[in-house]
């Protein structure tokens, strides 16, 4: 286990300890909740997806959300980083780019509340394999 030596570490301690706690609560019924990664790869840090993650986040506490944000890998956009990926229930998911954390907040109030496409979906050109 790392020690904490400062505030921030606290606080990075508690948020990653809360986030495992509701990814806990809600992984009986993930598929009722709405799900977004955040590609947080060395391209995605790089252009701000951390403040892209914690933006949403915030929002979505705002607006009490069933949502569960996550961090992922490299999705192989690095040229519309930062990346987000959203699905949520019973639709396919949708990819956006170039998500910086002010386009977050709009993310949040126009697609996730009002069923409202934004610009930046990047096509999905992969497929998934169910076995």
């Amino acid at each position: 286990m790392e020690k904490i030596r400062s505030l921030a570490d606290l606080k990075k301690r508690r948020e990653n300890l809360q986030s495992a706690l509701q990814l806990r609560e809600l992984g009986d019924n993930m598929d009722e909740v709405i799900q977004i990664k955040v590609a947080m790869a060395t391209c995605g840090i790089a252009s701000g997806a951390k403040q892209t993650m914690e933006a949403i986040i915030d929002e979505c506490q705002k607006r009490n959300l069933p949502v569960v944000v996550t961090q992922t890998g490299c999705m192989g956009y690095c040229y519309a980083e930062p990346t987000v990926e959203v699905k949520k229930p019973g639709a396919e998911p949708v990819v956006f780019g170039n998500l910086k954390a002010d386009k977050a907040v709009e993310l949040v109030e126009k697609y996730l509340v009002g069923n409202e496409l934004l610009e930046g979906i990047i096509p999905v050109n992969y497929e998934k394999i169910d076995q």
